[in-house]
């Protein structure tokens, strides 16, 4: 029965191990390729639509602007415990006239992506304990608490 149930657990394992790797992508396939096939001042707002697809994004300013983005991520070894690792990070931004044409286009790819540094600084509190704003602050709190008054004092 021993024997039977490690056979099992054994064999559990090996099936649901997988040699390949899980590439998950969001966004429009092979955006570089396509971003190249646009033509400015030649392409108008069809072209682009049967070439790119619908945007992911469209903005509407002066100027029309479709973003169409590609992303693909890949599971990392069992090491790593499954954390996902960008492979592909690109952003296509498309800015069309008033009358439909490609008027400029811009591509950036994962090596033009900036980083982005978050200062961990905390604001320390300006007041003591004998100071007039926490003198106010605790009679504020006192009378929250305690609306009519009838609460004993310690």
């Amino acid at each position: 029965m021993k024997k039977i149930f490690i056979l099992l657990l054994i064999s559990i394992i090996i099936t649901s191990c997988n040699v390949k790797k899980n590439i998950s992508h969001h966004g429009i396939h092979q955006l570089k390729e396509k971003n190249e096939l646009l033509k400015i001042g030649k392409s108008n707002k069809n072209d682009i639509i049967d070439i790119l697809g619908p945007p992911s994004v469209i903005s509407t300013f002066d100027n029309d602007l479709f973003f169409y983005i590609e992303r693909k991520t890949v599971t990392q070894s069992v090491i790593k415990l499954g954390q996902r690792k960008l492979l592909v990070n690109n952003v296509l931004v498309v800015e069309l006239d008033n009358r439909g044409l490609l008027l400029d286009k811009s591509f950036y790819d994962l090596n033009e992506m900036n980083e982005l540094k978050i200062i961990s600084n905390k604001t320390e509190v300006d007041y003591q304990k004998s100071s007039f704003i926490y003198d106010f602050l605790s009679s504020m709190r006192q009378k929250v608490n305690d609306p009519l008054g009838k609460r004993n004092r310690d």
